[in-house]
């Protein structure tokens, strides 16, 4: 009996940028857009960076370097080129009829990579929905592209079967998902909602993609989440309590990871789990110590919580990695209330972040020093549960309780 191995098509892919001014950092947004190709599954075969004023509004690229692209495919024997930016429609066709290959742009590598590792029911909705948004107004560039190429990159999630339905079907598809979207967000509010009820303080775990999010989450609670040194390794959030000294507890939330030029398509569609830093008493900021461009990637999560209204939170900001940082400098964040340096992965400073969460969640408290009768025993009930029970001694007129507990259940106890 003969047995056939069918691969997947290996995507042979040549990455192009435009940069518009001198300081731009066009050639770090080519590297990261080569870990996206690969983390979706293509291989960077070349790139190609343009020196002008603008993006050309109907090429992306001048006339020009369109010529050295199709020269420079063909010698690579390169299967499609990807855009640095978020082409238009007219772009988008107008690159594919000039060159005669697929082109993909950095939201439709974003999209595919949030496509294969979405996995619960809210992923899997909020990134179709995102891709549908996405491919509307593109129906008629990618069709040509898809059916020459015959699967591969932008090809996941929905697939080739949904883009080709026409515009009103992908608009009722679109408002359906809009619809279990809001359901989803009403089940995330009444959430909250119960948490706000139990006095349980949250932070929200933020920071630019494979900053080590997962890897804080999984040391600190045993989470169990996937973490992988990938892009968008994780991309369902994972609530889990952490237990501190005293009986206090706090619960975190790890959040998606961000990344510059993040598709607007996917902060629509991710609003309600972006929000849980809104929502959130602290804001962890989980930041990549080893990352040259660390400064750079600290300045995109700050406009992206702004862009979602985060802000007047505690920040405690998480120089992360120290394991891999050779050279040993003086880390600032003049945006954070609290600076630390940690390694998530062999557990460095984190006891430290501990006794930072202690003190933040003490300062929300009001110290209690008072012997209840013992026919109020009950209140003592509510002390533990919502409080921070230090001291109880059982005494002849009553009990004695030495607590922390919060401003709204100061008046009750």
């Amino acid at each position: 009996m003969e047995y056939y191995e069918f691969k997947e098509i290996e995507e042979r892919v040549i990455l192009v940028g435009v940069q518009e001014s001198d300081g731009d950092d066009t050639e770090e947004s080519l590297k990261e857009l080569s870990e996206l190709a690969s983390t979706a599954g293509a291989v960077t075969v070349g790139t190609l960076i343009q020196n002008r004023e603008t993006m050309h509004p109907v090429t992306y690229i001048g006339k020009g370097k369109i010529e050295e692209l199709r020269l420079l495919a063909d010698e690579l024997d390169a299967t499609g080129i990807v855009c640095d930016d978020e082409l238009s429609p007219v772009q988008l066709r107008s690159l594919e009829q000039e060159l005669d290959i697929k082109v993909m742009d950095r939201t439709l590598l974003i999209l595919d990579i949030f496509a294969a590792r979405a996995s619960t029911s809210e992923g899997k909705i909020q990134v179709e929905l995102a891709q549908l948004k996405y491919r509307q107004a593109r129906l008629v560039g990618l069709r040509d592209s898809l059916s020459r190429l015959g699967g591969g990159i932008g090809t996941r999630g929905p697939g080739e079967k949904k883009l080709e339905m026409d515009r009103r079907l992908i608009k009722d598809r679109i408002a359906q998902l809009g619809r279990e979207l809001a359901d989803v967000k009403r089940h995330r509010e009444v959430t909250r909602a119960r948490r706000s009820r139990n006095n349980t303080p949250v932070a929200a775990i933020v920071g630019y993609t494979n900053a080590g999010k997962s890897t804080l989450l999984n040391t600190l609670t045993d989470a169990g989440v996937l973490q992988e040194d990938k892009l968008f390794a994780t991309l369902d959030p994972t609530t889990r309590m952490l237990e501190l000294t005293g009986g206090a507890g706090i619960l975190l939330t790890d959040t998606v990871g961000f990344i510059r030029k993040l598709p607007h398509h996917l902060i629509d569609a991710f609003r309600s789990t972006l929000e849980e830093a809104k929502y959130a008493d602290i804001i962890l900021h989980v930041v990549d110590a080893s990352n040259p461009q660390m400064e750079k990637q600290m300045q995109v999560v700050y406009e992206t919580l702004a862009n979602l209204g985060v802000d007047d939170k505690t920040v405690i900001t998480l120089f992360n990695k120290q394991d891999q940082v050779t050279e040993k400098e003086t880390l600032r964040d003049f945006k954070a209330d609290y600076v630390l340096k940690i390694s998530a992965k062999t557990g460095e400073g984190l006891e430290d972040l501990k006794l930072v969460l202690e003190k933040l969640l003490r300062e929300r408290n009001v110290l209690i020093e008072r012997v209840y009768a013992y026919d109020k025993a009950g209140l003592i009930q509510l002390v533990r549960k919502y409080g921070q029970l230090l001291e109880e001694e059982y005494r002849p007129e009553g009990i004695y309780v030495k607590a922390y507990v919060p401003m709204e259940i100061y008046g009750r106890v």
